[in-house]
């Protein structure tokens, strides 16, 4: 794990979570990490156990010289795309910094530039660098945490479980008891269903 790209710059990491699910909006998060901050757990989101990434979620937002997460909705996604989604959820969490950083650091290969800052893309960037991987993690527990709210509502499809991504079960429940909602009508089976009901 690398802590900076370049020393001697306010460096923001940046990831999303979300993108592949059939239900609920996608999240995004942006983190500036001070130094000197180390933890031995700290990880790709994904390379984590749901515990840990609970258990490094208050230290990050406590520890964070700066940290915000924002969301882009399901209703907004089938709108303009995932790929847009993704990246105007991270503007949001940009624009929420209270620092305003000199660099950011973007999960992926591909980003919309953020007007003002400039950006360097890193293809697997959660396990590379610490301010990725800690936004990682927030954008993930404070996704699942949303998940979590809207299984209450609707217990059918699992989401306590697969937090809205495409499992069997899910999918399953898609086809028995129809959309939710918060499903996204433009993904997969989703948009089968939506195909068939039209026709």
């Amino acid at each position: 794990m690398k802590w900076f790209l370049k020393k001697g710059l306010t460096e923001a990491g940046c990831d999303e979570a979300g993108r592949g699910c059939l239900a609920g909006p996608v999240f995004a998060a942006a983190v500036i990490l001070p130094e000197k901050f180390r933890h031995p757990l700290l990880n790709d989101s994904k390379q984590l156990t749901e515990e840990q990434r609970d258990k490094l979620r208050p230290i990050i937002e406590r520890k964070a010289i700066a940290w915000a997460v924002a969301m882009v909705d399901h209703i907004e996604i089938d709108r303009i795309n995932i790929l847009k989604a993704s990246f105007k959820a991270m503007h949001l969490a940009i624009d929420q910094l209270t620092v305003r950083p000199d660099l950011l650091l973007i999960d992926g290969h591909i980003f919309s530039p953020y007007f003002g800052i400039v950006h360097q893309c890193v293809v697997q960037g959660d396990a590379t660098y610490a301010s990725i991987a800690a936004a990682s993690i927030l954008a993930k527990t404070h996704r699942d945490a949303y998940m979590l709210q809207l299984h209450e509502q609707y217990p059918m499809y699992g989401w306590n479980e697969n937090k809205g991504y495409g499992t069997a079960f899910h999918r399953e429940h898609i086809v028995a008891n129809g959309l939710s909602p918060y499903h996204r009508k433009t993904f997969g089976i989703c948009k089968e269903v939506v195909d068939r009901l039209k026709g």
